[in-house]
């Protein structure tokens, strides 16, 4: 485990799944109930992702409901993990942020992601023209730190609120490129290994050896995204873990489904190279009893160093969706 006086911190992403005969209002409340816990259980931070025309993910309008989650919580912080900035302008980015942060001053998160958070046809639709192109992401990052920083204030486009706030600023990615990034600009970093494990080793490394210290940041600070279903035993853990499976299998397979749920047994359900490619996408995936999980992510603690640890729990019903975390919380008070 990493080197750190007290427990590693630990975050929730919230991928605001709607389940099979839920509706978007039903998945908001269920977030906002997962945060109130969240907070009283001591997580860090309450992240959401930006995500389009999936059947299964109701976050599309991120900065809406991150309002809405840190409007009914006090103390946790919450943020973005992340807005995809190429689908939008760095000065609505600003001030959509700049309004948050003045809402709920010193709890506001501002992570960015140079993916489009979803399919081509949707992302043309939502970018209208290249301006938003994924290769001018850099040139995006900046003119976005120039919006929200005091410097701004003599310029003749200004982001108001936003100029001059305090909003701390990620990068995040599932490749090596916004890892080089956030070194150089001295920025924190978040792999998105939920989704993408081949590169995290060296995408921690690149970010680790680039880093330059900043107005931000004076060391490296990385975090991990994880897959985590925790249950009172390992066999319930497996039973719920399948309604993952299936969420996983339909990304496998291209299609969208809202989140389904558990079943026996996920045989006949797919093949076996579904399941082969549904193993090598979800390998940093913690599934088990308190005992089993705790033993698989102090190794992965040990085996990547990361500074935080955020974890993403797929699990259809909501009260052991709340049981996991709150798990995980328990299992989480480690010392070095």
């Amino acid at each position: 485990m990493p080197n750190h006086s007290s427990r590693v911190p630990v975050s929730v992403l919230d991928l605001a799944a709607i389940l099979e005969g839920s509706t978007p209002a039903d998945t908001f409340r269920h977030s906002l109930d997962l945060a109130r816990h969240a907070e009283q259980w001591g997580y860090t931070r309450y992240w959401l992702a930006e995500h389009h025309n999936m059947a299964s993910i109701a976050s599309s309008a991120t900065a809406v409901l991150i309002g809405h989650i840190a409007g009914g919580t006090s103390t946790i912080r919450v943020g973005s993990g992340g807005v995809m900035l190429p689908n939008h302008a760095p000065l609505v980015v600003a001030e959509q942020f700049g309004t948050l942060a003045s809402l709920y001053p010193g709890r506001i998160d501002l992570g960015l992601g140079r993916a489009p958070g979803t399919d081509p046809l949707t992302a043309r639709a939502l970018r209208r023209d290249a301006h938003g192109a994924v290769n001018d992401f850099p040139e995006q990052v900046q003119e976005l730190q120039t919006y929200l920083s005091a410097d701004n204030r003599t310029s003749r486009v200004r982001a108001m609120p936003g100029e001059g706030l305090d909003i701390p600023m990620w990068l995040l990615g599932s490749s090596t490129y916004s890892a080089q990034l956030a070194g150089m600009l001295g920025l924190p970093f978040a792999f998105a290994s939920h989704f993408a494990p081949t590169h995290l080793q060296a995408a921690l490394q690149l970010y680790r050896n680039s880093f330059q210290p900043s107005e931000h940041l004076d060391k490296p600070y990385a975090a991990a995204c994880v897959n985590v279903i925790a249950a009172d035993s390992d066999a319930e853990a497996e039973r719920l873990a399948t309604s993952f499976y299936q969420f996983a299998l339909n990304i496998i397979r291209g299609t969208s489904r809202p989140l389904q749920p558990p079943v026996p047994s996920m045989q006949g359900l797919w093949n076996d190279l579904e399941e082969e490619a549904v193993g090598q996408m979800m390998a940093y995936s913690f599934i088990g009893g308190p005992t089993t999980v705790q033993q698989q992510l102090q190794n992965f603690l040990r085996f990547t160093q990361v500074d935080e640890l955020l974890a993403v729990s797929h699990i259809y019903d909501h009260s052991a969706r709340l049981r996991s975390y709150k798990i995980l919380s328990d299992i989480s008070q480690w010392q070095e």
